[in-house]
């Protein structure tokens, strides 16, 4: 295995700084500036294309089980209720097991996709759609109702700890263009234009062999900076086994820059606590790293996210 050294701390950004940033990312992602964002990145002759990654037909789930415990991460669970009990069950004839469920779509614990109204900066959303267009009753524009037409894809997974040679980043740890660039590189990798681009911090793995713990307050993710690769190679959808975004936050003045930079800027769909333990092993074995990606999200016409099941089809 090619290892590539943990780089230097990658400078903390000033809100000037920042703001610079976001304005040659919403400059550079003008092409993506419609209702679906950088999803028109995927044509049909992308799609088609994709199809052509598929070698044995095997499917991989890139989503964890949804969980209905409280945790140090998860203090707010999803509710599953069953709506009747066993002794209900008649002991002939037909009878029905059903349930019900609730959850907080954007936690830190449970798979899920992040629409394009979920981001508010500066009083607006992507492409300068008025914030108040998100209402009480949900959103009346970029709603995740936009990919109700599924997300298709070639999928391109960057496994940053193993190219650093460690089983996970540490939390406060940052994901840099030269990790990107050095992962693609040990990987024999490219990113392109409308891939659905996916990179490991080894989150999930920390969280099952350390336990879990208060992820809000530090957590491994890109650094602001590192959007401008993807910027420069047009992907269509950002996917992480974290947040997407460092905690503490590397930026003056904002929290979430990653965040703000890819769905604000550049329109694109996140999907944040995936988990790649299943595939990482796989990619590994048959040293390709690419694959056909299915997303396909719940229609839910007002939400601002969706609890999501991506499957990467080799």
């Amino acid at each position: 295995m090619v290892t590539h050294a943990r780089p230097a701390e990658p400078p903390r950004l000033t809100e000037r700084e920042f703001d610079a940033l976001h304005q040659r990312l919403v400059a550079r992602s003008a092409w993506a500036k419609g209702a679906r964002g950088a999803l028109a990145a995927l044509t049909p002759a992308r799609v088609l294309a994709a199809t052509r990654e598929v070698r044995s037909g095997r499917t991989v789930t890139l989503a964890s089980p949804v969980e209905t415990r409280p945790g140090p991460d998860n203090p707010e669970p999803a509710r599953h209720r069953m709506k009747g009990r066993p002794e209900e069950h008649p002991s002939s004839g037909l009878g029905f097991a059903m349930d019900s469920f609730a959850m907080n779509v954007h936690g830190d614990a449970d798979s899920h996709l992040d629409a394009l109204c979920h981001v508010v900066y500066d009083g607006t959303l992507h492409g300068g759609v008025a914030a108040s267009s998100v209402t009480a009753n949900g959103a009346t524009a970029l709603s995740v109702e936009a990919a109700r037409d599924g997300i298709v894809g070639r999928g391109v997974l960057l496994d940053i700890p193993r190219v650093r040679g460690v089983p996970w980043l540490e939390p406060g740890d940052h994901v840099t263009v030269d990790d990107l660039t050095a992962a693609e590189t040990a990987q024999h990798v490219h990113v392109g234009e409308g891939d659905l681009l996916f990179v490991r911090v080894g989150h999930r793995r920390r969280r099952e062999e350390l336990g879990a713990w208060h992820a809000a307050d530090a957590r491994a993710g890109l650094h602001p900076c590192a959007l401008e690769f993807l910027g420069d190679r047009r992907v269509a959808v950002l996917g992480g086994d974290g947040n997407n975004d460092t905690a503490p936050s590397s930026t003056e003045g904002v929290d979430f820059p990653v965040h703000v930079l890819a769905v604000h800027a550049m329109g694109l769909h996140l999907l944040d606590y995936l988990q790649f333990e299943d595939l990482a092993p796989i990619c590994e074995a048959e040293r390709c790293w690419s694959f056909l990606c299915v997303i396909a999200p719940l229609r839910l016409p007002d939400a601002t996210g969706s609890p999501v099941n991506p499957i990467a089809v080799l």
